[in-house]
């Protein structure tokens, strides 16, 4: 039986939200699929007349979008997945990609660990973003903790040579459990001897804010592919 690494939250679907979700998702919305992407497909503009090369880059559970939105905006040559299963979060990154005239951006809405399994090539990834995921501190539901294996290994096969992993969790116990887990997943080196310093590229987050609130430690980890 596959565990589900998440709960369906019943967030408020604002009417921009939803006018977005509407209007854009059919370009912008790519259907799950038990087949691998064609990424050169999916992001061309139809103007390509040699091969495209380009750097992508998957964020799994991006909540409101807005961290999405912001690497996306700082990086337009670059290209961004994001995964997703709450509705309402994917409206509000639509209404980001809007509001900002993003191009670079497509969204999958479903479980990560079968996009995984089933969507993405292998070493077809240059980064994996996991900011802030959900957790499950109650012992019994550990195992649904997103970030363990075997699902890292999945995570691994779809990096690049070279490629990263990068996490960022408030939650002590689940970052413990997180650092073995990466450090006992072939092919993953950690980039640090311990934790991450801070990446100063990354967009802080409501969560973070939150977090940092209730005076929980942020600590990130960064893995490359070897």
């Amino acid at each position: 039986m596959i565990l589900k690494s998440y709960v369906k939250r019943t967030g408020h679907f604002t009417d921009a939200q939803k006018k977005a979700y509407d209007s854009l998702s059919s370009f912008f919305l790519i259907p799950f699929s038990e087949n691998n992407l064609d990424l050169k497909e999916i992001f061309a503009n139809g103007n390509e007349s040699s091969p495209v090369q380009f750097d992508i880059t998957a964020e799994i559970g991006f909540g409101s979008g807005f961290t999405a939105a912001e690497i996306a905006q700082a990086n337009p040559d670059k290209k961004y997945i994001g995964i997703e299963v709450h509705r309402p979060g994917i409206g509000k990154l639509l209404w980001e990609i809007e509001k900002r005239k993003l191009s670079n951006i497509r969204i999958i809405e479903h479980d990560a660990v079968f996009v995984f399994e089933k969507m993405i090539p292998k070493e077809s990834l240059c980064g994996i973003h996991i900011f802030f995921p959900d957790p499950w501190p109650k012992k019994r539901h550990r195992k649904r903790r997103l970030v363990t294996r075997p699902f890292t290994q999945y995570l691994c096969g779809c990096l690049k040579k070279g490629g990263y992993f990068y996490m960022v969790t408030d939650w002590e116990d689940y970052a413990l459990h997180a650092l073995g887990e990466l450090e006992s997943t072939e092919g993953l080196k950690n980039a640090y001897n311990d934790f991450a310093p801070v990446q100063e590229w990354r967009p802080r987050t409501g969560f973070e804010r939150k977090g940092l609130e209730k005076g929980h430690i942020i600590r990130e980890l960064f893995f490359n592919k070897i």
